[in-house]
């Protein structure tokens, strides 16, 4: 389950319509200084851990670029961040996905309103049309990618057709949770901007904001100094019984190869049948263990290369997994019992 389904059930404004940036200072700096010079690279690969604020930052970028069109004017020159006011009527219209210089692809709904599990290519292949039409707004275009890793492999081709040939005054943002696992030859046509994950004020300070929450509740800085430096897992946090699940969760992971079946029944059942917060802290939990595994393996990549391989093609297949659990409202005890048993395959 991605962070923006978790967003979703617990409320979350969407980052087209947020305002304020926590934290990631230097990210902004260094778009604003490439925008400032005149020289602004046509494509950017914003990477880091899900939930840090990547699209929130993209989509702050893009209010500014519309609504300052000129690199060099006086205006921009000063800029001191990517702040506008959000009464601007650049802002209102993103906010309500009505720019005309803005394309945003995202995964959306299919025809019987279920979510796709993919970002396909004839959505992507809108880019052509978008950044070819003189009917759009005059002046910059930007296209945000959220995220480049929902591709499906059509599509990731279709968008590199045009990456490889930019139209003037156009900016791609490309969100990525795993920057080094997207297409290599998209990243050789962008920079790289990696965001580092939020420091525990900031996320609760994001957190409250986000949630209309009491920045000094405890609970909140417990959820917080767990979180990782994520907002959405701090929020999935919050509740108690999604903290006390992933510590479960982890308790069960360090236990690996060994399974204990009566405990992955007792760990399915908490996941209800329904309950999106729940399944989306259980796939975190799994993400933060196997995230740890493939960092501690990087130091010695040569020697852990097939370990590597193993846990990158398991954490695909859960991905994929969940994915359909959420999508179709599927039973979750059996992808409790898929998960550990790919895991256990993986680690022995």
């Amino acid at each position: 389950m991605s962070p923006r389904q978790a967003e979703r059930e617990t409320a979350i404004p969407h980052p087209r319509e947020t305002s304020r940036l926590f934290g990631h200072r230097e990210a902004e700096s260094a778009l604003l200084t490439a925008y400032r010079s005149g020289r602004i690279p046509h494509a950017w690969l914003i990477g880091g851990p899900q939930g840090i604020g990547k699209a929130t930052l993209a989509y702050r970028m893009a209010r500014f670029v519309l609504a300052h069109g000129q690199p060099l004017a006086p205006s921009v020159q000063r800029a001191e961040d990517l702040a506008i006011d959000p009464d601007d009527p650049v802002a209102r219209q993103v906010a309500a996905s009505s720019h005309g210089g803005l394309l945003t692809l995202e995964r959306t709904a299919n025809d019987r309103g279920v979510m796709r599990t993919v970002i396909t290519v004839d959505e992507t292949r809108e880019t052509i049309g978008f950044f070819g039409s003189t009917a759009a707004a005059e002046g910059w275009r930007v296209c945000i990618v959220d995220t480049v890793d929902e591709l499906n492999p059509n599509a990731a081709n279709a968008l590199l057709k045009i990456l490889e040939e930019p139209p003037q005054q156009s900016l791609f943002l490309l969100v990525s949770h795993a920057p080094a696992r997207v297409l290599a030859t998209i990243q050789s046509r962008c920079r790289k901007l990696r965001l580092r994950p939020l420091a525990t004020d900031d996320v609760i300070g994001a957190a409250a904001l986000a949630a209309d929450l009491d920045a000094n509740d405890p609970a909140l800085r417990e959820a917080a100094e767990a979180s990782e430096g994520s907002v959405a897992r701090a929020l999935t946090l919050l509740g108690g019984d999604a903290l006390k699940l992933q510590q479960r969760t982890a308790a069960l992971l360090a236990r690996l190869p060994q399974v204990d079946p009566r405990e992955l029944h007792t760990l399915g059942d908490s996941l209800g049948t329904s309950d999106r917060v729940a399944l989306a802290a259980f796939i975190d939990g799994i993400d933060r263990w196997i995230a740890e595994r493939l960092h501690a393996d990087e130091a010695n990549a040569n020697q852990n290369l097939p370990r590597l391989a193993r846990l990158a093609e398991v954490w695909e297949k859960i991905v994929r997994a969940a994915r359909d659990t959420e999508t179709y409202n599927l039973e979750r005890k059996p992808l409790v019992f898929s998960v550990f048993d790919w895991l256990a395959d993986a680690t022995r």
